[in-house]
């Protein structure tokens, strides 16, 4: 076990990220490579979960697209993930929002934390 410990504190970069938990909305701007070709994609959604811990964190990021409910796994810190940015604090009491995937309209919708 401690090698392990040992690799992932070396892989460690320490890229500086956001502080952002579940039912936040955020940005994450994630490079693409085509081809020869690269570019930056933006993600906008609400944050389901995040697990993990350390270099193997993960979170799930949930949007609507043409009316259809996606989903997609993102590595915290992944040298794809160019920055995270946090658009909206959301109050929700869980630190799973799974409950997000059943509701559709009004309801999917998440109160706002105004500071």
């Amino acid at each position: 076990m401690d090698l392990i410990n040992f690799v992932e504190q070396a892989v460690n970069t320490a890229k500086e990220m956001p502080l952002f938990k579940s039912g936040d909305t955020i940005t994450v701007h994630y490079k693409i490579i085509e081809g020869n070709k690269e570019r930056i994609q933006q993600y906008q959604g609400v944050v389901l979960q995040r697990s993990g811990s350390g270099v193997k964190e993960t979170f799930t990021v949930r949007k609507i697209s043409n009316g259809v409910g996606v989903e997609r796994i993102f590595p915290l810190y992944s040298p794809f993930v160019e920055k995270i940015e946090v658009n909206k604090r959301g109050v929700v009491r869980r630190a799973r929002i799974f409950y997000l995937r059943g509701l559709k309209g009004k309801k999917a919708r998440i109160k706002e934390k105004i500071y």
